[in-house]
């Protein structure tokens, strides 16, 4: 675990007695920034309630904003997944940073509901295009090749205790200081945070570096699903495009739509849906809080395990548990319930996320990973702003989760068949 210098490096790297790779540098700086912008993601549903009591908003309004948010982050992804192919991770992150922290810190003066939705739903959402889970994937996928699952998986543990800690912290700030003074406190962390982790640690590929991937080792395979002995070693990698012409690719798409729903239906309207029933704002939060950590062993069980058996069967088996567990709020409206189901949801919250790029990865090459998994990110992101929305119009029409809960269900078992269908190797090009 020594470096193997080429030329001039940056101040850590350029140590070459420290015992440690650089690319657990990266990680460990992946791990912060995805600690902060995760976290902050999930803080809507603590002022959900508290943006209704102060103007007066339904639950439509509110879910609008966040569906634009979406849409607008998720739109974001293809054109920070572009400008990471072509220039890397740094400045993206830097320039993504200030966007970022603009937008929330600007909440504090928020008093019209256009306001809101010009700063929450555009303005925060491109910057949390190039500072989240998608690019930070791509990311360490470049720089470990051994175990990648787990690196992957590591990096984005950050996301799942940032929402663990950050969300009940977010919501005793609010409910003590209000949430205005909450969201320009949690922006000015964020600004300082990430844009030193972007300036000073993060590097694009070890290449650039004169290293090589960790475990990377010169005509041979490391680990289940690298497949450089294979005859398909010598396939090309494909665009954007030709993915586009394989079955594959658009099973893949619908599944990430159906992930993306379910998981910001449940992240937005969990804590008021919780506190419809008389749980405490306060235990709600704990509640978001509890979902954030499972998703940690949920990821930590799935990076690994796609080393050895492969990608689908992981995602599909997330589906499988999803449909059960959108069944068990149907009957089920007790505080240990919703317990129960934040943890079992939070286990599979986050299990695509590290599995995405490398799924991409596996069927159409690493040469255009950040645009194509940016593109599937897209969608997915845009299946949960939708949801999202639809669950606060249904709630609002019919005073009820209880249909949305029931399409979540179907979609979710749809899921689970598109995945399985899925053939998990190196395509070829697809014929004119």
């Amino acid at each position: 675990m020594v470096f193997h210098k080429k030329g001039a490096v940056s101040p850590l790297a350029s140590n070459t007695r420290s015992p440690l790779f650089f690319g657990w540098y990266v990680l460990a700086a992946c791990f912060v920034i995805l600690f902060l912008t995760s976290g902050a993601r999930f803080t809507i549903g603590v002022v959900f309630k508290p943006l209704m009591a102060e103007f007066g908003w339904d639950r439509s309004a509110v879910s609008l904003a966040f569906f634009a948010n979406m849409t607008v982050f998720a739109l974001s992804l293809l054109v920070t997944g572009r400008a990471y192919d072509r220039y890397g991770p740094r400045w993206v992150i830097a320039f993504s940073a200030v966007l970022l922290t603009s937008g929330f810190m600007g909440l504090a003066l928020v008093e019209r509901f256009w306001q809101f939705f010009l700063l929450y739903g555009v303005l925060a959402a491109v910057g949390m295009g190039g500072t989240t889970v998608p690019l930070v994937a791509a990311l360490l996928s470049k720089w470990f090749h051994r175990h990648r699952g787990l690196a992957v998986s590591l990096g984005l543990a950050g996301s799942c205790l940032g929402q663990f800690i950050l969300v009940p912290a977010f919501t005793g700030l609010v409910l003590r200081y209000g949430w205005r003074c909450s969201y320009f406190v949690l922006g000015l962390l964020m600004l300082v945070v990430i844009l030193g982790l972007a300036l000073f640690v993060i590097k694009g590929d070890p290449q650039g570096l004169g290293l090589k991937p960790w475990g990377y080792v010169e005509g041979g395979a490391s680990e289940a699903g690298d497949d450089s002995r294979s005859a398909e070693a010598g396939l090309p990698d494909l665009g954007l495009r030709q993915a586009m012409r394989t079955r594959s690719f658009w099973l893949f798409v619908f599944v990430m739509f159906v992930c993306g729903g379910g998981d910001f239906l449940v992240t937005t309207h969990l804590i008021p849906m919780v506190t419809d029933y008389g749980i405490s704002p306060a235990v709600a939060g704990n509640m978001l809080g509890w979902l954030g950590l499972l998703s940690l062993a949920g990821i930590l069980v799935a990076g690994p395990l796609s080393d050895r058996i492969g990608t689908k069967i992981p995602i599909a088996l997330t589906f499988l548990l999803r449909t059960f567990l959108f069944l068990l709020l149907l009957r089920f409206h007790t505080g240990a319930g919703f317990y129960f189901f934040s943890g079992a949801f939070g286990f599979t919250l986050l299990i695509t996320a590290p599995l995405n790029a490398i799924l991409v990865g596996r069927l159409f090459g690493f040469s255009n990973l950040g645009l194509i998994s940016g593109f599937i990110t897209t969608i997915h992101h845009i299946g949960g702003g939708f949801w999202a929305f639809m669950g606060g119009v249904i709630f609002d029409r019919t005073g009820s989760y209880h249909p949305a809960f029931i399409i979540s269900a179907a979609l979710s078992l749809m899921a689970f068949l598109c995945a399985l269908l899925i053939r998990e190797e190196k395509h070829r090009l697809p014929s004119p």
